[in-house]
C-alpha cells in the first residue's frame, strides 16, 4: 500500500477549511507583488490537485508532482471533471526529475515539513534549484516550530463527518521538533464501521535552519511572510510563506 493511500480518499473531506480559492488568489497576488510572471509552473507535492486546479482556472500554465499515486489519481479525476488537462508526475520531492526548466515552483500546505531530515529538505531544494530558471520564483510554506510545540504537540483531534470519522493523534519529539502522526479512519459500512490507519511524521525547522538549507542548495529567501498575508511572521505564527530566488 502506497503512502497516504487511505488519506487520499478522505483528504478533501478533512481539509474543507483550507479555502483553496482564496489561497490561489493569494499566490497570484504574491506573483504581482514580486513582479513575477508565473510562466510554466510546478505544483510540487500537489496532493489531490485542488490548488493546482484553482491556479489553472486563473490562467496559470501548471502541472503537478506528488509521491502518492493515490493522491494523483484524485487530482486527475478533478481535472477531467473540470474539462481541463495537465501533466501529473509521481515523484518524490528530493528525487525530482523534469523534462526542462520551469519559471515557478510552488509547494504548499506544509509539504516541506513531511520530509524527514535536513538532508532530504536540502536535496529537494537542490532539485528545484536545478530546474528553476535563473529569474524563476520558488514559493513554499512550512509549519513553524511554534505550531509543532504548542498546537500540534501531544494532542488529539477528531473530525466527524457523514462519510468518515477520523481520530488524529500526535506524539511530539522536542529533540528534532518532530510530530509523529497517527490517523485512524472509521468508515460507515451498514451498521458497522471499517477501520483504516495511516502513520507519518512532520518536522519543523527554525528560520536559521531553513535559510541554511536554502543556501546550501544555491537559493535564498527574498521575503518571508505570515500565512496568507504580507506581514512579517510573529513569534506565534503557525505557518510561514517563503519567497525564494536563485543566487
Amino acid at each position: 500500500m502506497s503512502a497516504y493511500s487511505y488519506f487520499a480518499e478522505f483528504y478533501d473531506i478533512l481539509t474543507g477549511n483550507v479555502e483553496y480559492d482564496k489561497r490561489a488568489d493569494y499566490i497570484m497576488e504574491l506573483f504581482r507583488r514580486h513582479d513575477h510572471e508565473p510562466g510554466l509552473t510546478l505544483d510540487l507535492a500537489c496532493g489531490t490537485g485542488s490548488l493546482t486546479l484553482e491556479l489553472s482556472r486563473r490562467g496559470v500554465d501548471i502541472f503537478g508532482a506528488d509521491s502518492s499515486a493515490d493522491m494523483l489519481s484524485v487530482a486527475q479525476q478533478k481535472f477531467d471533471e473540470a474539462g481541463k488537462s495537465t501533466l501529473f508526475l509521481c515523484q518524490k520531492m528530493q528525487a525530482l526529475e523534469l523534462y526542462g526548466k520551469i519559471d515557478t515552483c510552488i509547494c504548499t500546505l506544509d509539504s516541506i515539513n513531511h520530509l524527514p531530515s535536513k538532508k532530504a529538505v536540502t536535496a529537494a531544494f537542490g532539485r528545484i534549484a536545478n530546474y528553476l530558471q535563473d529569474d524563476g520564483l520558488f514559493v513554499f510554506d512550512c509549519n513553524t516550530v511554534y505550531k509543532h510545540r504548542h498546537v500540534l504537540g501531544d494532542n488529539c483531534f477528531v473530525y466527524d463527518t457523514e462519510k468518515v470519522f477520523c481520530c488524529w493523534q500526535n506524539n511530539y519529539f522536542e529533540k528534532d521538533n518532530r510530530v509523529a502522526i497517527t490517523l485512524d479512519f472509521f468508515v460507515p459500512d451498514g451498521k458497522l464501521y471499517r477501520r483504516f490507519s495511516e502513520q507519518f511524521s512532520e518536522r519543523a525547522y527554525t528560520r536559521e535552519e531553513m535559510n541554511e538549507m536554502l543556501d546550501n542548495a544555491g537559493l535564498f529567501a527574498e521575503a518571508v511572510y505570515d500565512d496568507r498575508s504580507f506581514d512579517p511572521p510573529k513569534p506565534d505564527s503557525q505557518r510561514e510563506i517563503f519567497i525564494v530566488r536563485k543566487k
